[in-house]
């Protein structure tokens, strides 16, 4: 197999269905940042360990993300079937993960906190703020060319599950979070 077709050297790529768009096109956009919120999720597996308990999850997302990714390179007028999975339950997925996580941190409340504690949750935050620039990209995408609905409730919920992964994650590594006061008291 090789790995280099030097049909890319002028700028442009393929897309589903064998069509050739510029590599500054939106959907290429789009897909490449979440192309490095998967790495990012890669990465953060890697850190957690095989027998870590949030690697099934994990995995599944990487995966959803794939398909969403080429569902997302399909042209509206694409005469060819994309057979890809649509995980179309992946909103849920992530509420229900939510769900059983913040359990885990029961008293605290606090939304507003900055990014960082240890390695583990600052990588769940790159990973969110990535996932958070490629709903951009898709909302911008989708206004020139629909996309299915349930990939921009599935990237919202991943964003929101990235952060309360790294809010479990400091609880569980003891690292206190620092809050954000969104009013500054007077000295």
């Amino acid at each position: 197999m090789r790995i280099y077709t030097k049909t890319g050297d002028q700028g442009e790529t393929g897309i589903f269905g064998g069509d050739r768009v510029p590599k500054d096109d939106l959907r290429i956009e789009t897909n490449g940042i979440l192309d490095e919120a998967n790495s990012q999720i890669g990465y953060l597996r890697a850190m957690l360990g095989e027998a870590h308990d949030w690697q099934k999850n994990l995995h599944r997302i990487q995966r959803d993300l794939m398909c969403m990714m080429s569902h997302i390179a399909t042209p509206a007028n694409c005469t060819k079937k994309n057979m890809k999975p649509h995980p179309e339950d992946g909103a849920d997925f992530c509420e229900k993960w939510i769900e059983a996580l913040l359990k885990e941190l029961q008293e605290e409340k606090d939304f507003f906190l900055l990014p960082g504690g240890d390695t583990i949750s600052a990588t769940c935050h790159l990973a969110r703020t990535k996932i958070r620039t490629a709903e951009r990209r898709l909302v911008t995408l989708s206004k020139a060319e629909p996309k299915p609905v349930y990939i921009h409730g599935y990237l919202n919920r991943l964003s929101d599950l990235f952060f309360v992964l790294a809010r479990v994650q400091m609880k569980k590594a003891g690292v206190k979070p620092e809050k954000f006061a969104l009013l500054r008291k007077k000295d």
